[in-house]
């Protein structure tokens, strides 16, 4: 068996052989199905595993287009064609990129009706580029090109032309093709004849002068940068970042006399579904003109709307999409851009947003979800500016007060990890501490719960007005739901509270059950609900703050670990005296009487005794009780600092 199956692998290892020889590629071939998607950027052919370097002549091939200006939208013939004209070629590929950085490749190449023609989808566009379908010689190639709706400015078609396998030449470029609007009659670009193949020393254009996508933060700064606060105003979030040049989404606004031009950018992953700037009387949300610029089908498309804020929406048919026109725009490595020019004067619902004469309050807003004909909710962030601007006036923008949120938070923290969790440990487990001690006419215990208890509600009931104040309007996530229930349970527990029937009543224990229940259950809602705020944009929380809550949950449970063992030693050891205050009046009062009565009532004297005296190991329930409330006033106000100085990266990078 073991011979057979040797001789298997063996044959199985010539027919590899075989058929690696067999696909082997002809050297006198290109790549039979045309170039991979491997090669969108460098249009470099892997010829013999790239060993074959592209030729330094003049390339004996020429890219041509119809004309030299083209609509947007509108369609272009391009021809690929040997000089002289019937000289053959092989293999090819061709991209139109834009002129200018970033260099990206836009349009849409149009299929072949004989099937000649292979699409790609390069950059994670669809059909942007175009390569053979079959290596055989061609004297000439015909392809229709269609140019982006979104983008205005110059570009040209580079091709990679392989007259044989071993012989082809990349970036072989065509004339400069303006795109401009439909309904402006461009000036055609001069246009020059090709030029000859001989007697030129032009030297080839090679692609990878272009700047791949992924490399273009890291080979120059971000050009929305340039003129920051001295030829145009510019805001992003979080606050701060435009000194830095870290915006996780920026607007820019330039002012040329009645010319108001708005770029707009988001970040580099973080999965925008679009990006926008709002006008803004009052820096919050509702009856603000927005611009929103929003990838569709491999395009960018702009769209003006009208915000409202309860409910929120972005509403679309209520601003003429004529007041905003579409200078520019790309959408490179998942980085949205554009460059708008807004009418000085736009006219909505009865209300005139005057961009030479108002001032407004920029709102900078993105997000990772889209509606039907409306942009989704800005969940990757927003940021008013702190104050109202004229336009033209360049000065330095910071963002709008968050101290609202940062008290809603500092609040919730105190209340729930700090108040309510030593509210508990004295409910639990000091009903058997400082007997005989009291205050304000109440035992120790029931005087610290009461206090500690009062304050959580104080706080959260303040919180939860807080953010109302601050948002306006409900906004359902995990947050918000699940905090909505800590509030709830937590306002009718003091309310549970004052209709606590009597110790003797026989309704008492469902009260305590009810009591229980609902305060250890809003503790843990509340605890899941901090956890869930980590994640919330507009907190600006960093990720390892999940790490000091879970090691706050370590320590709080460990505490109650502690705890209960000791109670249960309590109990042990009470029920051990009161067993032999039993035994001892049993022998004394055993002539005197019924057993049973004077068993109960030994039974009840040692209980009663008990009750009046501090139970076992007094000392370390409160030496772990003031070591526990130490770590938890830490716990609190490194959460606290967290909260207030949002985001504590930026602050400690400015320190």
């Amino acid at each position: 068996n073991s011979h057979t199956m040797t001789q298997r692998g063996r044959l199985a290892l010539a027919a590899a052989l075989l058929l690696a020889l067999a696909t082997w590629p002809d050297p006198g071939q290109s790549l039979p199905q045309g170039a991979p998607e491997t090669v969108c950027d460098t249009m470099l052919p892997f010829h013999s595993g790239g060993s074959v370097l592209p030729q330094n002549s003049v390339s004996p091939f020429r890219v041509e287009t119809s004309s030299s200006t083209v609509g947007q939208g509108q369609t272009l013939r391009v021809d690929l064609t040997g000089v002289p004209a019937g000289l053959n070629f092989g293999g090819y590929m061709i991209q139109a990129r834009n002129r200018n950085p970033p260099y990206q490749i836009v349009g849409q190449f149009g299929a072949a009706r004989d099937g000649t023609i292979k699409l790609m989808n390069c950059e994670n566009s669809v059909n942007n580029s175009a390569t053979h379908s079959n290596a055989g010689p061609k004297p000439q190639v015909l392809l229709e090109w269609q140019s982006p709706v979104d983008f205005l400015g110059q570009v040209v078609f580079n091709a990679t032309i392989a007259q044989s396998y071993a012989e082809f030449w990349v970036g072989v470029p065509s004339e400069p093709v303006q795109i401009v609007r439909r309904d402006v009659s461009a000036i055609p670009l001069p246009t020059q004849p090709p030029a000859s193949a001989a007697g030129t020393n032009r030297p080839p254009y090679v692609p990878p002068s272009y700047v791949a996508p992924n490399n273009v933060a890291a080979a120059s700064a971000d050009p929305i940068y340039s003129g920051c606060g001295q030829s145009k105003n510019c805001f992003g979030f979080p606050d701060g970042c435009v000194a830095s040049k870290t915006c996780t989404s920026i607007a820019a606004v330039t002012v040329r006399g009645d010319v108001y031009e708005f770029e707009m950018q988001s970040g580099k992953g973080t999965n925008a579904a679009y990006v926008a700037v709002g006008l803004s009387d009052d820096a919050k949300m509702g009856d603000d003109l927005t611009t929103e610029c929003v990838p569709e089908n491999g395009r960018v498309n702009l769209y003006s709307s009208l915000t409202s804020a309860t409910p929120y929406a972005a509403v679309r048919s209520m601003v003429s999409q004529n007041s905003a026109r579409l200078l520019d725009a790309s959408l490179v490595d998942g980085v949205i851009y554009c460059r708008v020019q807004r009418d000085a004067l736009t006219s909505v619902q009865g209300r005139t947003f005057d961009l030479r004469n108002g001032k407004y309050h920029l709102l900078v807003a993105s997000g990772s979800s889209l509606k039907e004909n409306s942009v989704g909710y800005h969940d990757i962030g927003r940021l008013p500016s702190g104050k109202a601007i004229s336009l033209a006036e360049v000065q330095d923008l910071q963002g709008s007060s968050k101290l609202l949120v940062q008290l809603h938070g500092a609040f919730m923290i105190a209340a729930w990890i700090g108040t309510t969790s030593l509210g508990i440990i004295f409910a639990r487990y000091f009903k058997q501490t400082w007997v005989g001690s009291q205050s304000c006419g109440k035992d120790q215990w029931f005087a610290w719960h009461r206090l500690l208890m009062v304050t959580t509600w104080a706080l959260t009931i303040a919180a939860y007005v807080l953010i109302w104040v601050e948002l306006k309007r409900a906004v359902w996530h995990a947050h918000s739901i699940i905090g909505l229930v800590t509030v709830i349970l937590c306002f009718i527990q003091p309310i549970g509270a004052l209709f606590r029937p009597g110790p003797n009543d026989k309704k008492r224990p469902y009260f305590n059950w009810g009591h229980w229940l609902g305060g250890n259950l809003a503790h843990i809602l509340a605890i899941v609900t901090i956890f869930f705020s980590v994640k919330l944009p507009k907190a600006e929380l960093p990720e390892w703050m999940d790490w000091i809550l879970v090691s706050f949950v370590v320590v709080h449970v460990l505490v109650h670990l502690v705890f209960s063992i000791a109670l249960c030693l309590n109990h042990w050891q009470v029920a051990g005296m009161a067993s032999e205050r039993h035994q001892s009046q049993r022998a004394n009062t055993f002539q005197m009487g019924d057993l049973s009565h004077h068993h109960q009532h030994a039974m009840r004297n040692g209980m009663s005794m008990e009750r009046k005296m501090d139970a076992p190991y007094g000392a370390l329930r409160k030496g772990l009780l003031g070591v526990y409330a130490v770590v938890l006033v830490l716990f609190v106000v490194v959460l606290i600092l967290l909260v207030v100085l949002a985001p504590i990266e930026q602050f400690l990078g400015k320190s």
